[in-house]
């Protein structure tokens, strides 16, 4: 386990794991269903992840993008390779609403729309409230063919 997954969660946090990445649930949901996509390999930079995790992360990319389909129908999906704190290789994955959306009686608000998302101005969250997300990510996920 690198430092990256220790600050978001992992192993409490996890979604899916793959050979070579980890998806797990963003603590601070920027927009319902907020993800961080982690390489497991001992990279700080894209370019030296390992050719596995490369060849893998399509697979990983439709899984995400079919599991936040069924799970809250978002009109378009950010992938933000920011690493300026956390040194490993990892994308904030954030799914785009252009209307709020509503989840276990809260409103969730894609304040960013339709530009960038906005980092700054998460939805409050609690405990009970992101195991419910995290609960139904994993039973909405889909597992990729491949």
């Amino acid at each position: 386990m690198n430092t990256t997954m220790q600050k978001f969660g992992y192993p409490e946090t996890l979604i899916k794991e793959f050979k070579k990445w980890v998806v797990v649930l963003r603590p601070q949901q920027v927009t319902l269903g907020s993800l961080v996509l982690i390489c497991q390999d001992d990279a700080k930079a894209f370019s030296d992840i390992s050719s596995e995790a490369f060849s893998e992360l399509p697979q990983v990319i439709k899984e995400i993008e079919a599991s936040l389909t069924q799970a809250f129908s978002f009109q378009k999906i950010n992938y933000l390779m920011l690493m300026m704190v956390d040194p490993d290789v990892h994308f904030h994955v954030f799914p785009r609403y252009k209307e709020n959306k509503s989840f276990s009686q809260y409103d969730f608000f894609d304040h960013g729309w339709p530009g960038p998302p906005n980092l700054k101005n998460p939805n409050e969250t609690d405990p009970s409230l992101t195991i419910a997300i995290l609960t139904h990510l994993k039973f909405n996920w889909n597992e990729s063919p491949n």
